[in-house]
């Protein structure tokens, strides 16, 4: 034998069930200090700066409050970016904003999809895949705590699949 207890280690279904329940606040991000926070009427300039790292940018109404009112992510600086499309294409796409100028407010997509720390994990997964997004900020009555990244999640459940606990750590 090679010592390993199988008893140990839970049954998948279980162990899923157990991940799914799991609350919010035990696997968010809560470095609230680290997070990717701009004010809304910070320049468009300040934005693509912090994307040039982060795949996100959570706009708060202020740094003292955190009320979150809106996310830009890399994908929607495709407006700014992209030409302007030609008068001749039939699948040209309006845009409201092209170019460096202008502020956070501008661009952010406005009420961004959210959780809660009490939440469920479940709940947050089915928000995310609803959506198609791989982040949700975690909010207290409008204020910005945190955030639950796909990438948290991953993370969080391979460790307890090799370790188990899922809170914690």
């Amino acid at each position: 034998m090679n010592g390993f207890n199988v008893t140990m280690v839970p049954k998948e279904d279980e162990f899923l069930s157990e991940f799914y329940d799991a609350r919010v606040e035990d696997i968010m991000d809560i470095r609230i200090w680290d997070l990717p926070l701009i004010e809304q009427d910070e320049s468009v300039t300040l934005v693509l700066s912090i994307l040039d790292g982060k795949t996100h940018v959570w706009v708060v109404e202020d740094m003292d409050s955190k009320r979150l009112v809106g996310v830009i992510t890399r994908h929607d600086i495709l407006h700014i970016l992209a030409p302007s499309p030609s008068k001749d294409s039939l699948f040209s796409v309006p845009t409201v904003h092209r170019g460096p100028e202008g502020t956070a407010a501008d661009i952010m997509t406005r009420h961004p999809i959210t959780c809660r720390p009490d939440e469920k994990v479940a709940d947050a997964l089915t928000k995310m895949i609803r959506h198609n997004i791989r982040r949700l900020a975690v909010v207290e009555d409008g204020i910005i705590t945190g955030e639950l990244t796909l990438r948290n999640l991953i993370s969080k459940y391979y460790k307890a699949t090799q370790y188990h606990p899922l809170a914690g750590e």
